[in-house]
């Protein structure tokens, strides 16, 4: 073997990035089990202990904080760890409606309600949709005589086409959906939680959101619905404030004082944040007299000498509030603490901003803040300190609110200035012109103290720009040291006042951490038998070179999971399936490798020249199968969201790993096996023989096959017209709710019967392992935003009408909200990805395999495979005791049997290719070929399904019902992608190649 000391040298360096990647995962386990131990199961203390240590050092042997290693460790999704995912969708006619100044044209307000409803049903943008439905209302109207106000006079005039005033709109709706995704974004991050993922998906008006942990779904309903609040405030300079902190501080010490019933009544001394700062660092005996060495002290966490630490403790108990909030100073030229200039007057770290806000809303600091004072924070940490800055803000107005609201902005972008520095550029209406010269104007007066303005969205402070003069004309330009990304969500910020179009929730899906918990035994306990399963079975049949299988596949989960956490992927349920999946392909390509062995070892060749000649033939059939697999990977990651993509990417990291493992590390074990003079057998006794010598007539009966399929199908297709299949909520629209009861004899029927005539007819109820699971459409077409909570409470009290169904909310271990605007957008989605995925997969076999041919049995025998899974799931969705329901998850299903029926397929097509070619003579039947090539790697084809069907047995029994569905579908398109590639694929080739394949 060449290059062996490269593939070593290689292999053990991504063994070491995998032990460091993993590393996080182990740290982080121990430091939440050490808060769950520490809590003795109070939440809010177990939270507290997290929060006190997360800027501490927990990872001793590279001093990273606790922080830093939960970003880092192996995030779990929805399913495993509970919480909450949302998809918002942008409401694009509020924007319309706003665009068009209000305006009251009967044919345009009908064109937008039109829109709207066929919104419904259509996969075409809103716009799209508006256009078409105002050109056919009104077949000679001008959209710009609605579009063309004062407003908008810069991009549309009063003459623009109707095309040009389309093409205004969707990049105004662009935008607007751009926005929304940076303020839902910025949300998210004040939440707090960790591992947040938010995606705006492709070529939609809607946003994904996914919270893993989030244990208060109706606080995050109540953050994500919310409207977006632009404002402009004048602030107070840091000098002015200074000596209202020092009350502030005063008053929050003698509280302390009193709570810890201090015996002596020793006055609180008034001091500044500056002389604070000096009077701590006089108690620092062993830092001298700096001003800020103690400040310094106080920022940092674990200080190891116990002076300074007395140090810190004096200064808490002294000066609580600046203990928290450091206050914003300098060193002076005189060594002393100065008070900075600015409208920050603060800083304080993450887990001491909550403490903060609890000190100022304390109703003694309540009463000494003056009513024109507010405090905000900065919108994100500083990047260096991971510290929010805290500004105050003068409320100048009437009613004590901002000198400007958002709704003023005309426009703003990003832009570059004569010295190459990003700024964002900012236009205001006519309105706003006038009131912001005004502004500015006092802002300026003072040439020795300018004042800064600053710009909040939903009460968090985005930037404070510094008014240099009065700006007249409504164009402002803000500087600063801007990064692009930084000046693009700024210009998007400035332009959320300016374009309201509010999100609403449109799908949502709470998991109760209890039943994410159960997932996690399930998805481990299946995935653990699995592998056990492959590996006895490798070992039973291919001797002592199962053992080598053994250790590759051992190698190539190592190295899979410490790849998945390396790229941050997200671990879902569904992709617990793709890593017990990847076994099989795993497998599969040393089954491949196996078989050729044997067939070398056959033909007389010795130990070591057979292995040699096993690999270099198998390749091609092994990069050809993995390769078609990827490309399906590849087709549901980009197509797919959620659990999906996080099967796909675990799908397609393990065929990468599985690979390198197969073809690579597998070698340097028979390697070093071969030089220290090792018997290796491929075969045992029972399994030398397997297969062997093959000849059935697959050719000849292809007719039979073929009226197998069509019959089948045809039912198939029957079924579907006539009775259909068991949506998913995620197809149909509804609620679905997966509740657990004391009493575990309660039946479906009993439940049925509760729901339907309390909540209407048409419910669906169905077992959910030991649950029950109802799906109502009840209120689903009420868009309010107590809906959900009038239906949570009215399904509650139905089922408590009767003593055996009676529930508490913590009975609801699962929720899931989808309404039919999003449920017939996956419908249409799905398709065309399954259908684009044949395409993609047949095109890709031609390319290789150079006829046509060999395409068209590839496309004929994936389209078959699907439309006997779909068959199976309507003829027998209400025949079989688990649910045979059609959702994402069985999408994602039917794409994986393509890719492992293409898989199968591409292996036999080799063969066929391989025998072709030594058997070119015109005399030679190429039915005889083709069957006797069938034969020669039925071995392989069956071995192959064995070990993967094998595999899925344990995850259909093993793996809970979350995934029951998908595994099935799995399972059942596994028989017949196998059944197709040798029965389907390959007579297909035969019957419309006659010709070319002599």
């Amino acid at each position: 073997m060449q290059g062996k000391g490269v593939v070593k040298f290689f292999a053990i360096l991504l063994a070491a990035v995998c032990i460091y990647q993993l590393s996080f995962t182990w740290v982080a386990h121990k430091v939440e089990n050490d808060a769950h131990v520490f809590a003795k199961g109070d939440t809010t203390k177990e939270k507290a202990y997290l929060d006190s240590i997360s800027t501490q050092p927990v990872y001793p042997l590279l001093g990273h904080n606790f922080q830093y290693v939960k970003q880092r460790e192996l995030a779990l999704g929805l399913d495993l760890e509970g919480g909450m995912s949302v998809t918002m969708q942008i409401k694009l006619n509020d924007l319309v409606k706003k665009l068009s100044n209000d305006n009251t044209d009967p044919i345009f307000n009908q064109a937008m309600a039109a829109a709207t409803v066929d919104g419904i049903k259509s996969q075409d943008d809103y716009i799209t949709l508006f256009v078409n439905e105002y050109e056919k209302l009104n077949p000679n109207g001008k959209l710009a005589s609605i579009f063309a106000t004062k407003d908008n006079q810069d991009h549309i005039k009063f003459n623009a086409t109707n095309s040009e005033v389309e093409s205004y709109l969707k990049d105004e709706a662009s935008t607007a959906v751009t926005q929304s995704y940076t303020i839902l974004n910025t949300r998210i991050d004040q939440f707090g939680v960790a591992n947040a993922n938010i995606q705006r998906q492709k070529n939609s008006d809607r946003i994904l959101i996914e919270l893993p942990g989030v244990k208060e779904p109706e606080r995050v309903r109540k953050l994500l619905s919310g409207t977006a609040k632009l404002e402009f405030y004048q602030t107070y300079d840091n000098r002015q404030v200074n000596q209202l902190l020092t009350s502030i501080n005063g008053i929050i010490a003698a509280k302390v004082k009193q709570s810890k019933k201090d015996t002596t009544k020793a006055a609180v001394k008034p001091v500044t944040p500056a002389t604070a700062a000096t009077a701590a660092a006089k108690t620092d005996t062993s830092k001298g007299k700096d001003a800020l060495s103690l400040l310094k002290k106080v920022q940092k966490t674990g200080a190891k000498d116990t002076s300074a630490l007395t140090g810190k403790t004096q200064f808490a108990e002294q000066y609580p509030f600046f203990a928290v909030l450091k206050p914003a100073i300098y060193q002076g030229q005189n060594g002393q603490g100065e008070i900075a200039p600015g409208s920050i007057v603060g800083h304080a770290e993450v887990k001491d901003t909550a403490q903060v806000n609890k000190y100022l809303r304390s109703p003694e600091v309540k009463s000494v803040i003056p009513q024109s004072m507010k405090f905000l924070w900065s919108v994100k940490p500083i990047p260096k300190t991971k510290t929010f800055e805290l500004y105050a803000i003068k409320l100048v107005t009437a009613a004590n609110g901002p000198v400007l609201a958002g709704d003023v902005i005309n426009d703003a972008h990003y832009d570059v200035d004569q010295k190459g520095n990003h700024e964002v550029v900012m236009v205001m209406n006519s309105d706003g012109a006038q009131k912001w010269r005004a502004v500015t104007a006092e802002a300026a007066a003072d040439p020795n103290n300018k004042q800064q303005i600053a710009i909040v969205l939903d009460d968090n402070v985005y930037s404070a720009p510094v008014v240099q003069n009065e700006i007249s004309g409504g164009v402002s330009s803000i500087s600063g040291n801007f990064t692009l990304d930084e000046a693009k969500d700024l210009a998007n910020v400035l332009k959320a006042g300016r374009l309201p179009a509010p999100a609403h929730i449109v799908a949502e899906a709470v998991v109760g951490p209890s039943l994410g918990q159960e997932a996690i035994h399930a998805g481990l306990l299946s995935s653990l038998v699995g592998l056990l399963v492959v590996l006895v079975f490798m070992i039973a049949y291919y001797n002592r070179a199962g053992t080598v299988a053994v250790v590759a596949v051992i190698i190539n989960i190592f190295f899979l999971m410490g790849v998945l956490t390396s790229l941050g992927a997200v671990l879902t349920m569904p992709g617990v399936a793709g890593i017990v999946l990847t076994l099989g392909i795993s497998v599969d390509a040393n089954v491949l490798i196996y078989e050729r062995v044997r067939e070398e070892l056959a033909l007389g060749k010795s130990l070591r020249i057979a292995i040699t000649d096993g690999f270099k033939h198998a390749l091609s059939s092994i990069l050809d199968s993995n390769i078609s697999t990827f490309l399906t990977g590849l087709i549901l990651f980009v197509f797919g969201t959620g659990p999906i993509q996080g099967f796909a990417v675990t799908l397609m990291i393990g065929i990468i790993t599985s690979l390198f493992c197969s073809l690579l590390i597998s070698r340097l074990v028979f390697e070093y096996m071969l030089e220290k003079g090792w018997d290796i057998k491929f075969s045992n006794p029972w399994s030398s023989h397997t297969f062997k010598n093959a000849n059935y007539a697959f050719v000849k009966n292809r007719f039979k096959f073929y009226i197998f399929s069509g019959i089948f199908i045809v039912a198939g297709l029957i079924s579907m017209a006539t009775q259909g299949f068991n949506y998913g909520v995620d197809f149909v629209g509804g609620r679905t709710y997966v509740m657990r009861f004391a009493t575990k004899d309660v039946s479906t029927e009993t439940v049925r019967k509760i729901v339907d005539k309390n909540l209407g007819e048409g419910n669906e109820v169905k077992t959910f392992g030991t649950d029950i699971s109802i799906t109502t459409k009840y209120l689903l077409d009420k868009d309010s935003p107590t809906s959900d909570a009038q239906v949570q409470a009215a399904l509650i009290k139905a089922l408590n009408t009767n003593p055996t169904t009676h529930v508490t909310e913590k009975s609801i271990m699962n929720y899931q909200k989808v309404v039919p605007t999003i449920a017939n957008g996956l419908k249409k989605s799905a398709a065309l990805t399954v259908i684009f995925a044949i395409i993609i997969i047949s095109a890709y076999i031609l390319i290789r395999f150079r006829k046509w041919q060999f395409s068209l049995g590839a496309m004929v025998a994936t389209a078959h495979d699907a439309l006997m899974v779909l068959s199976f799931f309507s003829i027998f969705k209400d025949v079989l005791p688990f649910s045979l329901d059609i959702d994402q998850s069985f999408i994602a299903a039917i794409l994986t049997v393509i890719g492992y029926s293409i898989n199968d397929t591409v292996v036999v097509f080799d063969r066929i290719r391989e025998f072709l070619n030594l058997h070119h003579a015109k005399t030679d039947d190429p039915k005889t070929v083709i069957n006797d090539a069938i034969n020669n790697t039925l071995s392989r084809t069956i071995i192959t399904a064995l070990t993967v069907v094998l595999i899925l047995l344990v995850l259909f029994i093993f793996g809970g019902d979350v995934i029951r569905g998908f595994s099935f579908a799995l399972l059942i398109g596994v028989c017949f992608g196998t059944y197709s590639s040798i029965c389907v694929a390959t007579p297909v080739i035969i019957d419309f190649g006659k010709k070319d394949l002599r």
